[in-house]
């Protein structure tokens, strides 16, 4: 299969505004390329063995990349993020975003992956490992093998990595656990190793159900974990002790009637993604629902809500 590489050269105030719009366009997830970011990596993470391209080092502002399939809807999808893209110069002084467009295979996306992907503490507990990386687990740490392929959702995002330290602050031994958006189905797994009693974890994008499958068989909680392809709850009728979304604000509202529906009382509804100049319409909405508002965490420009059903 062919992607569409979307590359954006912005400043790094945008950067969070320009992620965001690929989400709206479609994509599973970002590349957000910070040379900041690296450069701290390698001297804290002893990232020695990296071969990280010297120019990427030396670049001069932030590249966010999304990739987008080679499909029919392309062309529309390019259209209007080119015209979101444009009208950020309406919030940003100074605003630089300059799109480069390029062909890739799934497996040159993967490959160059490995370069910026390996074992992560990100919980209290939790740490997020390549395939093609060891790691010997200290302690009571729980250890999770990925392989993130085309579907992104390694851990090492704010908005994921809010939700595992989510998961590990409300998720109880046993729980019946919804993954909506499930990506890589990192969370799904995650969930299954915290002691999850059944997790269902729902993509709506084929391929992400494959991936998420993949890994899941990886880290053996295929017993565990059911991955489905589905539009959010749509059509889940099971009642569940937690929700968890790592998606956009607006898939968010439109889920938290479903997540609501299939909650126990007493339950929680994990959901990140939310940038936060939307914060409060979520939270608006969450209310509405029904939820009580029992946790905000922010990390960058990112917010993690976690409601509960009264």
């Amino acid at each position: 299969m062919n992607w569409q590489e979307l590359s954006v050269a912005t400043t790094e105030e945008a950067a969070e505004a320009v992620a965001n719009l690929f989400y709206e366009v479609g994509a599973a997830g970002v590349v957000i390329q910070d040379p900041g970011d690296i450069a701290r990596y390698l001297s804290e993470a002893n990232w020695d063995a990296c071969e990280i391209p010297p120019e990427l080092l030396e670049a001069e502002g932030v590249v966010v990349k999304a990739y987008l399939p080679m499909n029919a809807e392309l062309s529309h999808r390019l259209q209007y993020f080119q015209q979101q893209l444009d009208r950020l110069a309406n919030y940003f002084p100074g605003h630089r975003a300059e799109l480069s467009l390029s062909e890739v295979t799934e497996e040159d996306w993967s490959t160059a992956w490995k370069a910026y992907f390996h074992p992560e503490k990100i919980g209290e507990r939790v740490v997020v490992a390549p395939t093609w990386e060891p790691y010997d687990p200290q302690g009571e740490e729980v250890v999770v093998r990925l392989d993130p392929g085309m579907a992104f959702g390694t851990g090492n995002h704010p908005t994921t990595a809010m939700c595992i330290r989510a998961l590990e602050k409300y998720l109880s031994p046993g729980d019946r656990v919804l993954d909506v958006g499930t990506g890589s189905g990192v969370l799904a797994v995650i969930a299954a190793r915290l002691g999850a009693g059944s997790v269902l974890a729902v993509d709506l994008d084929p391929l992400a159900v494959r991936i998420a499958s993949e890994n899941v068989a990886l880290n053996q909680v295929d017993d565990t974990v059911e991955v489905l392809q589905a539009d959010l709850l749509a059509g889940v009728t099971d009642k569940a002790q937690l929700v968890v979304a790592n998606i956009v604000a607006d898939p968010v509202m439109a889920l938290a009637p479903q997540a609501y529906r299939c909650l126990d009382t007493g339950a929680y509804f994990i959901a990140s993604g939310i940038v936060r100049t939307r914060l409060a319409e979520v939270e608006r909405v969450l209310l509405e629902e029904g939820f009580a508002l029992v946790e905000v965490t922010q990390a960058a420009e990112w917010v993690l809500l976690v409601g509960q059903k009264e």
